[in-house]
């Protein structure tokens, strides 16, 4: 009886302790990545990635933070024309992507 007890303590413990550590990883992901957003036009041969968040619970606002080829990770401004220029074209390819046979 007694080993059956700690078995279910022990199992309640590890899924209490998982639990939590999913709770508190979501806690970081729940909110805005930017806090300040760059407007001025970054040449498309320096930036590497760029990565396109779309307004949720997590954040009011679409987010746009692109990495450049020296690592550092900027937030551009959504509203700017050739930033716009480059979320139309991730979206196309997004699309393009969805369409294509696998």
């Amino acid at each position: 009886m007694n080993g059956k007890l700690l078995a279910v303590l022990a199992l309640l413990l590890s899924a209490a302790l998982s639990q939590g550590r999913a709770l508190a990883r979501m806690g970081t992901e729940l909110r805005c990545q930017c806090i300040a957003t760059h407007s001025r036009f970054i040449p498309p041969k320096s930036i590497q990635d760029v990565k396109l968040t779309q307004s949720g619970p997590h954040c009011k606002n679409v987010e746009v933070i692109a990495t450049l080829k020296d690592g550092k990770e900027v937030c551009l401004e959504p509203t700017a024309p050739w930033v716009q220029l480059i979320i139309k074209a991730i979206l196309a390819k997004a699309q393009l992507n969805s369409d294509s046979p696998l």
